[in-house]
């Protein structure tokens, strides 16, 4: 079970998640309570071992912009969570290896998730960024192909659930894990993680069977 944690503003908070088991950790770049600056962030990505997956989130970006900024923060991949078209997520996978696309949940997008030329995709409430939980059950009807991560309103408290109920490949918290805006609460960061690992089934994919060496893009 791939397990992301966003919204990261600080050191201290991406080292605690690392050490507590997660693949990958997202910065905001979009405007945002939680957003940061490239060279925060690569203050930070410089701290951390290469094997976990670092995220930008952008939304409606354009693809210049976005390339830029990953390369400047030390990033790893870029997460467009806008109305990106194929087009514009191509144009910054040609620079950029590791590419997310967020899609609303039973939108039109979410129905063509494998034409976006990204096997990441990840699955958000209507209103992405707003904690909403939705019917998770929306995933069953997403076309077969991508990898998709689940979104939008999960807590330690209920992500048990909604692993078992939409068997993502994996999962993305920000302000479930929260003890206010930008900043992480140690322990619902830890339950997060151990909970999600808890539920996934065998079948789906564990933490040290990850089909990327993030490493190995170096």
């Amino acid at each position: 079970m791939f397990v992301k944690i966003c919204g990261i503003t600080n050191e201290d908070d991406a080292l605690f998640a690392v050490a507590m088991g997660a693949d990958a950790v997202g910065f905001v770049f979009a405007p945002s309570t939680r957003q940061v600056a490239a060279q925060q962030v690569y203050d930070i990505t410089r701290r951390l071992p290469p094997e976990i997956l670092t995220v930008g989130v952008f939304r409606d970006e354009h693809p210049d912009r976005v390339i830029e900024t990953v390369h400047r923060a030390g990033l790893k991949a870029a997460q467009l969570h806008g109305f990106e078209t194929p087009g514009m997520v191509a144009d910054v996978a040609e620079q950029v290896r590791w590419v997310i696309k967020a899609v609303v949940a039973g939108s039109s997008d979410a129905a063509r998730a494998d034409e976006f030329g990204t096997d990441m995709i990840l699955v958000d409430a209507p209103s992405p960024g707003s904690g909403q939980v939705f019917d998770w059950s929306l995933l069953v009807d997403l076309p077969e192909g991508p990898r998709y991560l689940l979104a939008g309103g999960l807590t330690p408290d209920n992500v048990g659930l909604a692993v078992t109920t939409a068997a993502p490949w994996g999962v993305d918290v920000s302000s479930g894990v929260e003890r206010s805006p930008g900043r992480k609460d140690p322990l619902k960061v830890k339950a997060f993680i151990e909970r999600a690992r808890a539920a996934a089934p065998q079948r789906h994919v564990g933490p040290d069977e990850l089909p990327y060496d993030w490493a190995d893009e170096l």
